[in-house]
């Protein structure tokens, strides 16, 4: 299993993003692997915004229809996860992380998973996960 961040996402569904190859190229090589990919719900409500808003709503509905057809697993965030995503955001208030990507962080953790897919290096990179010492960042 692997958390997804909003960025690859956006990128795999946006022809023109710099990094949109790679997105694809990632999520293919990780369904031919049979990887189940985990998708925090609060990824997807900012990648649909983002979808809406850059790409319009016909990339928005795509991406909800590859939700429905299973492509992607919603976890939702339960009330230890939104605990440990509030003391992530404080932790690191000078970063400052934000509620997705601590949410993105608080999953990981609950599922003791070490890769993440994300574009946000500066992020990730930094963070410090309790059950290992630092995330496998993909691409």
């Amino acid at each position: 299993m692997i958390v997804v961040d909003t960025g690859p996402l956006v990128a795999a569904a946006i022809s023109t993003d710099t990094n949109h190859r790679r997105c694809v190229d990632l999520f293919t090589s990780l369904r031919l692997a049979n990887e189940r990919l985990i998708v925090p719900s609060f990824v997807v409500t900012e990648v649909c915004y983002l979808l809406a808003r850059e790409n319009g709503a016909k990339s928005e509905e795509a991406f909800v229809r590859s939700l429905a057809a299973g492509d992607f697993v919603i976890a939702p965030v339960t009330s230890s996860g939104l605990d440990r995503a509030a003391d992530l955001i404080g932790q690191y208030a000078d970063l400052p992380l934000g509620f997705v990507d601590a949410s993105v962080v608080a999953l990981a953790e609950q599922l003791e998973l070490q890769e993440i897919a994300t574009l946000d290096r500066r992020h990730f990179s930094v963070v410090r996960p309790k059950h290992i010492d630092a995330f496998a960042l993909l691409p």
